[in-house]
């Protein structure tokens, strides 16, 4: 499992994990694609801000490994502003390749864009 090194572990000030400490011995937890509800708290809707300008200033809008990167929090973007980056694309595997779809970040997420462009 790659560790990816500078990548902020939690939302400071909360419980909400970014990374995980070891690999589990049964495979990476499965990602799937949760449904956001307009009703969510705003302290979760900050979490995922927070995780995916993280994403974005660490990655960009290149392709990159799943790693340590936690399924939870992955999973709150993933289908929408996270995508596969390679086909056939392994749920449940730590090495699987992931992107960020810029349009859709951009739509869900204006002010985190709004005065960059560039990682």
């Amino acid at each position: 499992m790659r560790k990816h090194r500078g990548f902020p572990g939690r939302l400071p000030g909360t419980d909400f994990q970014f990374t995980i400490r070891h690999a589990n011995k049964k495979g990476a937890t499965r990602l799937v694609a949760r449904e956001r509800y307009a009703d969510r708290r705003p302290i979760d809707r900050a979490a995922d801000q927070a995780f995916l300008a993280a994403l974005w200033e660490h990655f960009g809008d290149e392709p990159f490994e799943r790693g340590n990167l936690d399924a939870g929090r992955l999973s709150w973007l993933f289908g929408r502003e996270v995508v596969p980056a390679e086909d056939p694309f392994d749920p449940e595997s730590y090495e699987a390749l992931l992107r960020i779809d810029t349009n859709r970040a951009r739509a869900s997420f204006p002010d985190l864009f709004e005065d960059r462009d560039t990682p």
